[in-house]
């Protein structure tokens, strides 16, 4: 299987970068194709530009773009790691979906009815966040995530989800939690595995 990790977190200390490395081991281990887009290490520029707009409609998208939408077209299976930032993603993940998730590549309209065209692709996604789930279940902030990440964007291009960690309380997280959490992560790209394998 040929695996895309996007990952988005400035700090190699961080958490998210834990999760990055849990994930390239494991796939490492099981011989699969991995290549990973750190958007902060190849300074993606996340701003879409009237350039952008105006280029997508007909097609056309800039050099930068270009090569992120082939590793997008070439992966059977994206991971997206990154955290969870005032509610959301971080500005450059974010910037990235505007930019390269771009009309006529990700998504279009045939006779007004919206398709995705990132079907057959998978996708795994996970995140951090400082709330913790409970928190975030009474706020109604659990649903709002999976409308605006899940629906509005990841299954709207097609993508289908094979899961999506909300790992909480991340910013006082306990051994023992993150190694709850890396196994979590483990036994799904396994049985992803074992399902791709069959």
């Amino acid at each position: 299987m040929k695996n895309l990790i996007i990952y988005a977190h400035p700090n190699s200390g961080s958490l998210n970068h834990f999760f990055k490395q849990t994930i390239i081991e494991n796939l490492q281990e099981s011989n699969q194709e991995i290549e990973v887009r750190d958007l902060y290490v190849i300074g993606f520029n996340p701003v879409l530009s009237l350039n952008d707009m105006s280029g997508q409609r007909m097609g056309k998208v800039a050099d930068e773009v270009q090569t992120e939408q082939d590793f997008i077209a070439w992966a059977d299976r994206i991971v997206f790691v990154y955290p969870i930032w005032w509610t959301g993603m971080p500005a450059i993940m974010k910037g990235y979906i505007d930019r390269v998730f771009s009309y006529g590549f990700a998504y279009r309209y045939d006779q007004g009815i919206q398709k995705g065209l990132l079907t057959g692709k998978k996708a795994i996604i996970v995140n951090s966040h400082g709330k913790s789930n409970a928190e975030y279940e009474a706020m109604g902030m659990d649903k709002a995530l999976a409308l605006t990440s899940d629906t509005g964007i990841f299954k709207y291009c097609g993508l289908e989800i094979e899961k999506h960690f909300y790992f909480d309380k991340a910013d006082r997280a306990s051994a023992e939690s993150i190694e709850d959490w890396k196994k979590q992560i483990e036994t799904a790209l396994q049985s992803d595995n074992q399902i791709a394998v069959v």
